[in-house]
């Protein structure tokens, strides 16, 4: 098969084109998929730079959130075959991107990303740079209704990053605030909709050009900051009458981490996903226990919450934001552009 592998850690380079790459080879149990979209992530980049401290498994096919064509399935050793009842060849899939054993307590109370055995396509198994991908069967989903496969691999792991982090860690309630930072992102793209699907009376969504902030309004947010020319901390109070947003969303961490504290309501919840700015942060713990802040950590979410919100795809009361596709050989431009922090919303690579 056709795709990206990268062999070592490195710039733009690194991500080598194969004209001759290995088809994968399902596991018993697994599906193949003919790959038709993988949107991109800044995991992806992660995975080509390399993070201090972290062993990924190169060579490795990066690309975490895919849509396709199932192609086969291995049922040896397989009980009950009654499990693939509802699949054939052919059928369009999104996959679900994370990998847990299915089995363990954490993933029988519906926690699977607390798996000792988790992981994440394109991250700790090969993912969707590619024109086939394997996959367990638990990870195949059929794909929502009415949906292009660009707008379907556009939804997994941003979604369900962005409700795990409202639903499950944050707890978000009705008529409460929440600060979304970094707008134009497709987590934060997600989290404002989600805010407003649970009722939050107020979003303030940040965002560094006033297209993206005109965006974000369109998508529910309540209030906008520009932060290249506003303090969101002053801002989030004011929108809030001096109280504090109950929740902040953030995956930038740094400094904006550090601010986003003092933003805080008392009680008030941060959930951090990830830090694309700065991994370090330093805040006054007094804050913490005096307002009785928690701060919250959050990596994707469990199977069964996918599912439960790809209901809300198919209603069409959560729409995925796609900024542009590439083709699949253009991938490293894709990767530059995601990069670059210029989009809003989420780039796709595109089967040729």
């Amino acid at each position: 098969m056709r795709g990206f592998r990268i062999d070592a850690h490195g710039g733009p380079e690194a991500l080598h084109w194969h004209d001759d790459l290995p088809d994968p080879k399902p596991r018993p149990g697994d599906a193949l998929v003919r790959v038709r979209a993988c949107a991109l992530n800044h995991l992806d980049l992660w995975v080509r730079n390399g993070v201090p401290g972290h062993k990924y498994p190169l060579p490795l096919v990066p690309g975490s959130e895919i849509a396709g064509d199932l192609v086969a399935f291995n049922l040896t050793g397989v009980e009950p075959a009654e499990d693939w009842a509802d699949w054939k060849v052919g059928d369009p899939v999104l996959l679900a991107p994370g990998l847990s054993c299915g089995l363990c307590p954490r993933c029988l109370a519906g926690e699977d990303p607390l798996c000792r055995q988790y992981g994440i396509l394109g991250e700790t198994r090969d993912g969707g740079y590619a024109e086939l991908v394997a996959v367990p069967r638990r990870n195949l989903l059929p794909m929502p209704k009415g949906l292009s496969y660009a707008e379907s691999a556009a939804l997994p792991l941003a979604f369900l990053t962005a409700w795990h982090m409202l639903t499950s860690r944050a707890r978000l309630q009705p008529f409460e605030s929440v600060l979304v930072h970094a707008a134009g992102s497709g987590v934060s793209s997600a989290a404002i909709q989600i805010a407003r699907l649970l009722k939050a009376r107020i979003i303030v969504a940040t965002a560094s050009t006033l297209e993206k902030l005109e965006r974000a309004r369109a998508l529910g947010a309540t209030h906008t900051v520009n932060y290249m020319s506003e303090d969101f901390v002053r801002a989030t109070k004011q929108a809030t009458e001096g109280k504090g947003a109950d929740v902040v969303i953030d995956h930038v961490g740094g400094e904006v981490f550090e601010k986003s504290v003092k933003a805080l309501a008392w009680g008030g919840r941060i959930v951090l996903c990830g830090a694309t700015a700065a991994p370090e942060a330093t805040i006054n713990l007094r804050a913490v226990f005096f307002k009785s802040l928690s701060i919250l950590g959050s990596t994707m979410g469990s199977l069964g919450e996918l599912k439960s919100l790809l209901r809300y795809v198919e209603s069409g009361e959560l729409r995925p934001v796609i900024y542009r596709t590439f083709p699949l050989a253009d991938a490293a431009q894709a990767q530059e552009a995601l990069a670059a922090r210029s989009q809003f919303g989420k780039i796709v690579l595109v089967a040729d």
